[in-house]
């Protein structure tokens, strides 16, 4: 049972389930935890996208942006973050802001200035990278070896966007060449994580200092799960436990972030190796922890619960904090 009564104060009360206790004092655990912003089962993807455009403007200003979607298999992460044609997703509402800003700023400086949107399509399955934007893309096509240059992978493709049907058309196609199976948990289950990577560059031929360069990473990570509730064998016991792996490595370093380490694990997974600079640093970061608010999978919720709990104490450079 989950309780959104007090969403003045942006908080989340979880109780836990009723279980027979033999006639004892029927006793139920309540935790509570805060939030930049919680929302329940009646908003919908436009309010969540109110709560992350903020970080999108960032990206067109300059900055280095993260906006992640984490949670169990089956919590609604995919949908949060893509959408369908009629609730659309994050990625296709920051793709509809970052082409209007576009337009508004070559219009505003009469040609002076030029905007170039840059997408890049990856996806780690099973601690593989692919590019989905290769002509052999998918689980069984081309994989890049990764390589890093200023922190950035090279070797995948860059497509230079002219329209935000363009990029929508990538979209489809990346979504068409990503790994999805069924589970128990899932009947379309993502196998894989899918990093979605657009640079916003400014380019002016009269003063050098407005050029910038924003980057903003979307992740639709693969859902955790648990091995007895979703039935995976075989292949896709490998596939969960890739995925459980790397999500750990995640939290891992999330962890070491809020103790402000001096070491911070990014190698641990090729997740964080590629999110590394927008994870730390003066990246602006945004956390999305999709729970399923069914009692069975509350055990998975909580987790999730606790992870963002963790999140949203971190603290980055120049004042920047996870929101969550």
């Amino acid at each position: 049972y989950t309780s959104f009564s007090d969403l003045s104060k942006q908080t989340i009360e979880l109780t836990e389930p009723h279980r027979d206790r033999g006639g004892l004092n029927p006793r139920r655990k309540k935790w509570k935890y805060g939030f930049d912003k919680v929302f329940n089962p009646v908003n919908d993807q436009a309010d969540v996208w109110e709560g992350a455009e903020p970080l999108v403007q960032s990206a067109i200003d300059g900055h280095k942006v993260c906006m992640f979607a984490y949670g169990q298999t089956s919590s609604g992460k995919t949908h949060t973050m893509i959408g369908d044609s009629v609730n659309r997703g994050l990625i296709p509402r920051a793709v509809e802001k970052l082409f209007a800003s576009k337009k508004e700023i070559e219009r505003s400086f009469a040609g002076n200035v030029s905007v170039s949107i840059k997408v890049e399509l990856l996806e780690i399955y099973n601690e593989d990278v692919f590019d989905l934007l290769d002509a052999e893309a998918g689980p069984k096509g081309q994989k890049i070896k990764i390589r890093l240059n200023s922190n950035e992978a090279v070797n995948n493709v860059v497509v230079e966007a002219s329209s935000q049907d363009e990029v929508q058309g990538v979209l489809q196609l990346a979504q068409q060449r990503r790994c999805v199976k069924a589970t128990k948990s899932n009947s379309e289950s993502s196998r894989s994580h899918l990093l979605f990577t657009v640079r916003f560059e400014l380019s002016s031929l009269t003063n050098e200092e407005m050029n910038r360069q924003g980057v903003l990473h979307i992740v639709d990570l693969a859902g955790s799960e648990r091995l007895d509730k979703s039935g995976s064998q075989g292949t896709l016991l490998t596939e969960a436990k890739h995925i459980n792996t790397s999500l750990s490595a995640l939290s891992h370093v999330i962890q070491k972030l809020q103790e402000k380490s001096e070491h911070i694990p990014y190698r641990d997974s090729k997740l964080t190796y590629l999110l590394r600079d927008s994870l730390g640093g003066d990246s602006k970061t945004l956390c999305i922890v999709c729970c399923s608010p069914h009692q069975a999978h509350f055990n998975e919720s909580l987790n999730s619960i606790r992870f963002a709990a963790n999140a949203s104490k971190v603290e980055l450079k120049q004042g920047n904090k996870v929101d969550v």
